[in-house]
């Protein structure tokens, strides 16, 4: 060898190219020192035809037990990957994600709640409906009953009790009746004294022409047996008594406002 520097030639795992460490010149000033490092030359690659053949001697995997992944080469060499995960459903295009369960919470409450109030609201009026029907009837069949008594003391005077069935008649009407008849009373009163009469009625038939819960028109059936001085045996009489009444809003009587004769 002669004094010529040697080029030391080291591999890269980088790349192909080689560095090349250059000596000192010789006669010149000691370099320093550089550290070697031992690094592990790569193998050569495998040629190809022993790889194939690996392979066609390795053992078949059952496809339904490898799953849809295929390993090719040599199972040491092949990283473990975890499951797949899966992938989440897509929302619902027409609502948010997230909103959908709370809003339709919302509408069915909100449902709930217009039907409830439905049916109390239908319930409220249905009862309401309900008393006032069964009030008005109650009040008509008290009207009725009113008008068959204030018809039966009307025909019924008798000279022994004048000032009494005088009193109780005035007592069962009022309005223009009630004024009217006051008015005539006295002329009433001397009639039935002077004539000696005794009248006594019996209600044949009554009923409601129209009413409600306030007023109401009856027709009143009516046979009597009158005796005064020029029939002491009697004589049957029938009359046919149309009677107006209101109700007391007081007391609740149903009162007489209009009487007159109809047949």
């Amino acid at each position: 060898m002669t004094g010529v520097p040697e080029e030391v030639a080291v591999p890269s795992r980088r790349n192909t190219t080689l560095k090349v460490i250059k000596g000192a010149k010789v006669g010149g000033p000691t370099p320093p020192r550089r550290r070697l490092v031992n690094r592990a030359v790569p193998a050569p690659a495998e040629p190809i035809e022993r790889v194939l053949g690996r392979l066609d001697r390795e053992p078949v995997e059952d496809p339904t037990e490898a799953g849809d992944l295929t390993v090719v080469g040599d199972p040491a060499e092949v990283e473990d990957l975890p499951d797949p995960e899966p992938e989440p459903a897509e929302p619902d295009a027409a609502e948010p994600t997230g909103t959908a369960p709370p809003r339709r919470a919302r509408v069915l409450t909100a449902l709930l709640v217009v039907l409830l109030a439905a049916a109390l609201a239908g319930a409220g009026v249905q009862g309401h409906r309900w008393y006032v029907d069964r009030a008005t009837d109650q009040a008509r069949r008290e009207a009725v009953a009113a008008a068959r008594q204030a018809a039966v003391n009307f025909v019924s005077v008798s000279a022994a009790s004048v000032d009494r069935d005088l009193s109780r008649i005035t007592a069962g009407a009022t309005g223009d009746f009630k004024d009217e008849f006051s008015r005539g009373q006295a002329q009433v009163r001397a009639a039935v004294v002077e004539n000696k009469v005794q009248s006594q009625g019996t209600v044949l038939r009554a009923g409601l022409v129209s009413g409600d819960r306030r007023r109401a028109v009856v027709l009143v059936a009516v046979d009597a047996t009158v005796r005064n001085v020029k029939a002491p045996d009697g004589r049957p009489s029938h009359y046919r008594i149309q009677l107006d009444l209101v109700r007391d809003r007081d007391s609740g009587d149903w009162l007489v406002t209009k009487l007159q004769f109809v047949g």
